[in-house]
């Protein structure tokens, strides 16, 4: 899912992997004219090796801070883990997420294009390695 030509290496989300059954998360953004940290619970999902958030189509203020800013923090199983966010804009990439099985929520809210078309949608850098092994 590659959206961007500078995208750092896969090593990161393998690191990350073992998170992926955590459909729930916690995502801390900085207000885009506050500069306040907020915090927001939203779904995460793991597809194509990489961790993406999104939503039903419309405005959303996790995603414009994320384009003011791309630092976030995933809160995750106790962990804070910081990352940077970038827009995932490939139809592609995008219609993939959209076409996983574990984000049909979405396909009951809207159509399959105008999700591709319209939705927020960020993929996560972990900027930080990952958990230690199992607990």
């Amino acid at each position: 899912m590659p959206d961007h030509a500078d995208h750092a290496d896969h090593a990161d989300h393998a690191d990350h992997a073992e998170l992926a059954d955590r459909l729930t998360v916690d995502l801390t953004t900085r207000g885009r004219r506050s500069g306040r940290p907020l915090r927001v619970e939203i779904w995460w999902f793991h597809v194509d090796g990489r961790f993406v958030i999104t939503g039903t189509p419309g405005p959303r203020h996790w995603y414009a801070n994320v384009l003011a800013d791309p630092h976030v923090i995933v809160h995750v199983d106790g962990l804070d883990l910081p990352a940077l966010a970038r827009p995932v804009t490939d139809h592609q990439a995008r219609r993939r997420v959209f076409t996983d099985p574990r984000t049909g929520w979405y396909r009951e809210q809207a159509g399959l294009d105008e999700l591709v078309r319209t939705s927020p949608m960020i993929e996560l850098e972990f900027t930080e390695p990952g958990p230690p092994g199992p607990r």
